[in-house]
């Protein structure tokens, strides 16, 4: 499943063609992909303006006037790419090399813009990704939204705001920071790499980074850091391509090749100084990969 890092990497890689451009066709190849595709979709979008592209979590939303927004997740294996005409001079390098099967290409953004047309194109194998169209402004009432927790690249993440949410509490670190309603977006792999940068075990209680007054320890200010630069520098790399994701150009994450503790079952570990070994356990019925040694 796309992490945050992939879903902003999408959004950045689409939005120097989407935004500012006319969505004058919505070309629907069939009518349905996770769940049905939204009634008169196509009627409802066309001849709009985009004005802009964001993310909320692990969602894409495409904002149009007249307060509509398309909200894209990715599934499985949904990706996004650009074919622009041949007389098109867009902003931005696009690469092909790395096509997907154009039987799986589900639904066309034709977009008109004043360099040229251009398409963006939706592929999704295994179907597992979907659509919503609603009104910008009533966003925050969207099921997926409505309890998220803040951005982990927000300014409201922070190790005072992690210590409310843990003090007291005996539930698992790994458990708490997947909560999407404690932290929206930050997924498995990143959770590992955090907590693999932070020195935490995974299997650690929350309320023992939390002060008996209920402020936040120097291991707890420590994790907060630790998030917000994995999440960045995931980000720069272009997100983890494993198994479907792809950029938008066609081309390949490469934070995977960064990885320090997640997938790294029985090798060495990579903190100075530390002789342990990455072993992998299973918490909530997903892999959580740590050392044992220099996480505590």
């Amino acid at each position: 499943m796309p992490e945050l890092p992939e879903v902003e990497t999408v959004r950045r890689g689409l939005a120097p063609t989407m935004e500012g451009a006319t969505l004058q066709r919505l070309e629907l190849r069939r009518p349905d992909l996770r769940f049905p595709l939204p009634r008169d979709f196509a009627a409802r979008v066309e001849g709009r303006r985009i004005l802009a592209l964001s993310r909320r979590a692990k969602y894409l939303l495409v904002d149009l006037e007249d307060d509509l927004t398309v909200i894209a997740h990715l599934g499985m294996s949904g990706s996004f790419r650009i074919e622009a005409a041949a007389e098109a001079n867009l902003p931005g390098v696009f690469h092909h090399e790395r096509r997907k099967d154009e039987k799986h290409d589900h639904v066309v953004f034709h977009l008109q813009r004043p360099e040229g047309s251009v398409r963006v194109v939706y592929n999704d194998p295994r179907r597992f990704g979907f659509m919503e169209l609603m009104a910008r402004s009533e966003l925050d009432t969207y099921p997926a939204f409505r309890d998220l927790g803040p951005e982990p690249v927000g300014n409201i993440l922070s190790p005072d705001y992690l210590a409310t949410r843990f003090a007291g509490r005996s539930q698992p670190l790994k458990s708490a920071l997947l909560d999407q309603k404690v932290i929206a977006g930050l997924g498995n792999i990143y959770v590992c790499e955090a907590l693999w940068r932070s020195h935490l075990s995974p299997t650690r209680k929350v309320s023992t980074l939390v002060t008996a007054k209920g402020k936040p320890k120097a291991e707890l200010e420590l994790l907060t850091q630790s998030i917000r630069e994995v999440i960045a520098d995931a980000i720069e790399a272009g997100g983890s391509s494993l198994r479907d994701h792809i950029q938008t150009d066609g081309t390949l994450g490469y934070f995977q090749h960064s990885f320090r503790a997640y997938d790294r079952e029985g090798e060495p570990c990579l903190t100075d100084g530390c002789r342990g070994t990455v072993e992998r356990i299973v918490q909530s019925g997903r892999s959580t990969f740590y050392c044992r040694t220099c996480q505590k």
